[in-house]
């Protein structure tokens, strides 16, 4: 059995860093690197602070882990030194833990018991530390195989999409024995996991090992491929028995009714973050570089924590972060947010640590520009944030303005659903009030033998969510095309979104 006392004797200790001073010279991953011997020794000691609750809340769908990890399991496993067992445990639920090891906000962490009260109990367990940990050693060690089905089905699957939900419906289908062909519209695979996040965040080797094991596995794709226009729908409905939509979110929003939108130097948070990922991959220099600027950044979210990483790797001369909320509290408040819910809470990253400023309670009032139609500064004022009886929010000027710098702005706040195309139109499918699409219970929407999962279907969310939907999704495609499935299904497509919780 767990320790029971193993948090009394063992203090938390978060992953090492590389130094600012060096990691923002370059895109490499911010995690400094460790011997095998001695990541072991110091990830078994942190499994250690894992008591293996009676009643586990880390994995519970409703406020930890989505996916229903096994998490105490694969703690204690690791804690007496089974990493090959503990490594088997963790891929039962998730697809892709070296992707959640390193990008995945921890949901699990928020939901576990010794988070309740971390001042007497020195904080939760590292469980995405570890994660990541089990499946790094896993990868090194050559655990990693491909899993191939035995027998085939004789059905065929298209699945629309490689981020993470299609990748995970990919798989699990593929390994159930479906011939499953992947189509992305993009130059490469790997969805916002290639382009919207970071190579400092998750190397794309991360994603490079994983396709390939998914091809010797018997997977197919294709890239440079938008369905709907490189491939019609009726030609898909043809070739295929079963179609997945994992298209994503991506249409974000936009402060257009800002005086000044228009001018130069004005990009939505991604025009950013693809490009200069483009340019990590090889694809030439970005034009649109925080190289010498000054940048600001409107949105306090994980995506405008990317944009300050990056915005400092390409030489930015000061980096301002804007966030029309208050500044949150560092401790859970139990009124506002009691355990095991998501915490209320300030959070940082790594990229906050290696400069710029935040500014809370304030919003843009308008663009400046200079003679040539390129924003000079931005003009800024205190806000009051209230909503209505419908919920509405209202954001209303209290204070006095002040003109701020601006040579590059970058729009991080959020994403308002699926994109408009000729596939959606097509296929006869609308999309919903909040801009994405709805299934049944099933999975499928109301295209007969046409399913869909992740942001998709969600709305923006967590890479844990994507993973979840997807291997549910390819539950109920397998139900559909054979009539019962072995496959699991870890969550139910009515469950709310993490942040709506």
């Amino acid at each position: 059995m767990a320790d029971p006392h193993g948090f009394l004797n063992v203090r938390k200790v978060e992953a090492p860093k590389r130094p600012v001073a060096d990691r923002v010279r370059d895109w490499r991953e911010v995690g400094a690197e460790q011997s095998p011997a001695a990541r072991a020794r110091e990830v078994a000691e942190q499994a250690t602070r894992c008591m293996d609750c009676g009643i586990p809340f880390c994995h519970s769908g409703s406020a930890g882990c989505p996916l229903g990890n096994l998490i105490p399991e694969w703690n204690d496993l690791v804690r007496r030194g089974r990493w090959s067992a503990a490594a088997d445990r963790l891929h039962m639920t998730n697809n892709f833990p070296e992707v959640t090891g390193r990008i995945c906000p921890a949901p699990c962490e928020a939901a576990c018991v010794l988070s309740i009260a971390e001042n007497d109990t020195g904080g939760s367990v590292t469980i995405k530390r570890i994660e990541q940990a089990i499946a790094d050693a896993a990868w090194e060690g050559r655990a990693v195989a491909p899993q191939a089905a035995t027998v085939s089905s004789g059905r065929t699957v298209a699945v629309v999409g490689s981020g993470p939900a299609g990748l995970a419906a990919a798989q699990q289908l593929t390994r159930a024995g479906h011939d499953v062909t992947v189509f992305e519209r993009d130059d490469r695979l790997g969805g916002l996991l290639r382009y919207g996040i970071p190579a400092f965040k998750l190397d794309k080797v991360v994603i490079d090992r994983r396709i390939d094991q998914m091809r010797a596995e018997g997977t197919h794709f294709v890239i440079d491929c938008n369905v709907g226009a490189d491939v019609s729908v009726s030609q898909l409905r043809q070739r295929y028995d079963a179609v997945v939509l994992a298209v994503g979110a991506l249409r974000a929003r936009d402060n257009t009714t800002v005086q000044g939108r228009e001018l130069d130097g004005i990009h939505l948070a991604m025009e950013h973050l693809v490009l200069a990922n483009r340019e990590c991959e090889g694809d030439g220099e970005s034009p649109v570089t925080a190289h010498g600027k000054h940048v600001v950044i409107i949105g306090g979210g994980d995506t405008g924590a990317d944009c300050l990483g990056t915005a400092h790797r390409q030489g930015a001369l000061s980096v301002t972060q804007l966030d029309y909320h208050a500044e949150a509290p560092v401790v859970r408040d139990d009124e506002r947010s009691p355990w095991p819910s998501w915490p209320m809470v300030l959070r940082t990253s790594p990229a906050h640590a290696e400069g710029g400023v935040r500014r809370y309670e304030v919003a843009v009032q308008r663009f400046l520009g200079d003679e040539a139609g390129h924003v000079r500064s931005m003009v800024l004022a205190e806000v009051r944030v209230t909503r209505d009886e419908q919920g509405r929010r209202h954001i209303t000027p209290i204070g006095e303005e002040v003109e701020l710098p601006c040579d590059l702005a970058l729009l991080a706040i959020g994403f308002e659903g699926v994109e408009h195309s000729v596939l959606l139109d097509d296929f006869g499918l609308d999309l919903t009030r909040r801009g994405v699409l709805a299934c049944g219970p099933d999975w499928q929407t109301s295209a007969p033998g046409v399913f869909v999962c992740g942001d998709a279907h969600r709305g923006a969310s967590l890479v844990v969510w994507a993973i979840a939907e997807g291997r549910s999704a390819a539950h109920a495609v397998d139900v559909f095309l054979t009539g019962h499935s072995d496959l699991p299904s870890p969550v139910h497509p009515a469950a709310l979104p993490l942040e709506v919780l």
